[in-house]
């Protein structure tokens, strides 16, 4: 019998689950535990004879409770390069970089270059803005056999480290590498994809393939979508599962400490609005940059309590706007006090993000005269389309604005069903 790609994906993805143990609670009293931790109890067997390198960054953390690591017996959070590095039943040789860095140290648009890691003598390679056969010669130098990922995604099109996942899947392939994917839950639920499907005209960074603006994917996920819908060749990809994870789930639900995934990522209420309101980022209002509350709070100069008072007139479910004043310490208006609004979400699983985030653009376009749009029309990049920007433009509404992708929503909708491995 010969098998799609689709169910050559299939069944190795099945093996793995066999070898990794079943997505379900487990004997450590129902405590969630992720890839990594399922990993480490199994004793690195997916690993065994491998030279191994990591893509992470700071997020790769342990869960906090009791490890069954032989370095990490008494539990506590330590990131998961220092637990393998001490491990002498895993052969880790490398690690790569994404955006901000192995260890985090770079704002957004940087990396941290090629060092050596002061912790564990580790040679880090730095992958941000590398891909295809620069990102294949960099996996072929580093000498690994098998290249693992454990990063904490956000759950959002344009967050850039799923795209990391890709352009390491691609080029992995390329240089005839394995690839293993750690999972770890999507802080802002699994339960449905939402928002405008990126056209590929639009490819970018902040989006290489066409998926939903929140996808409601987890990395795992994604890298079996990958492999069997966007991948010329697919590479060889083992998945090891999140236990204890349900789709409506949202962070605060896991047990998992939250480390910041970027430096304007601080909490996993940043998260639960950034799918929508990171779209400032394609304006000339600040999206909260420099301040505690990125994206939750929004604005520019010139800017009062009208905003507030019309967006909230739209009733929008699960959340509601304050009337903010607000001064950047950086970014956008850097020290001065600007007005604008704060999102309060009461009802998280009523609220939808995208929704809302075009809601703020139609409302913000039309109380404040000051409104524009990044020269260089970002936005399209950020929605995928110049749908957004020219139908908001012309006058539309955001129910309008939201009409308009429903089809090809419906149509991504249909094909990620195939690749969802969580109940």
């Amino acid at each position: 019998m010969k098998l799609s790609r689709r169910g050559l994906l299939a069944a190795s993805t099945a093996a793995v689950s066999l070898t990794a143990g079943p997505a379900a609670t487990t004997a450590d009293g129902g405590r969630l535990r992720t890839g990594f931790e399922r990993l480490a109890a199994d004793g690195y067997g997916l690993l065994d004879g491998q030279r191994v390198g990591i893509v992470t960054n700071p997020t790769g953390v342990t869960g906090g409770g009791p490890s069954r690591s032989s370095e990490a017996e008494s539990g506590g959070v330590r990131h998961i390069v220092d637990v393998m590095h001490a491990d002498d039943r895993v052969n880790l040789t490398a690690v790569f970089g994404p955006e901000h860095g192995f260890r985090g140290t770079a704002q957004a648009g940087g990396s941290e270059g090629r060092y050596d890691d002061p912790a564990t003598g580790l040679p880090v390679y730095d992958t941000y803005l590398k891909s295809g056969p620069p990102l294949a010669d960099v996996f072929t130098a580093s000498g690994v056999d098998t290249v693992v990922f454990d990063i904490q995604d956000v759950g959002a099109r344009f967050y850039t480290y799923i795209w990391t996942l890709y352009d390491c899947m691609e080029a992995a392939g390329l240089a005839g590498k394995r690839f293993v994917v750690l999972d770890r839950p999507n802080p802002v639920t699994g339960r449905a994809a939402q928002g405008p499907v990126l056209h590929k005209e639009f490819a970018t960074f902040v989006g290489r393939q066409p998926i939903a603006q929140a996808h409601g994917m987890t990395a795992a996920e994604l890298a079996r979508l990958f492999n069997g819908e966007f991948l010329t060749t697919p590479v060889p990809l083992d998945t090891v599962l999140v236990s204890g994870w349900k789709r409506s789930d949202f962070y605060d639900a896991s047990g998992l400490p939250w480390v910041p995934p970027s430096p304007n990522m601080p909490t996993p209420d940043t998260a639960l609005v950034y799918a929508g309101t990171c779209l400032f980022e394609g304006t000339n209002l600040s999206e909260g940059r420099g301040t505690t509350r990125p994206f939750e709070l929004l604005g520019a100069d010139g800017i009062d309590g009208r905003w507030a008072r019309e967006v909230e007139r739209l009733r929008l479910p699960g959340v509601h706007f304050r009337e903010a004043y607000f001064a950047p310490t950086f970014s956008k208006f850097q020290g001065k006090t600007v007005g604008g609004v704060q999102i309060h979400v009461p009802d998280r699983a009523a609220y939808d993000p995208v929704r809302t985030g075009v809601a703020l653009l139609v409302t913000a376009k039309k109380v404040w005269s000051g409104f524009a749009w990044r020269s260089d029309n970002w936005i399209d990049k950020l929605t995928g389309s110049a749908r957004v920007r020219t139908m908001i433009d012309a006058g539309a509404t955001a129910d309008e604005v939201v009409a308009a992708w429903q089809d090809e929503l419906a149509a991504f909708r249909r094909v990620r069903k195939e690749y969802l491995v969580y109940r």
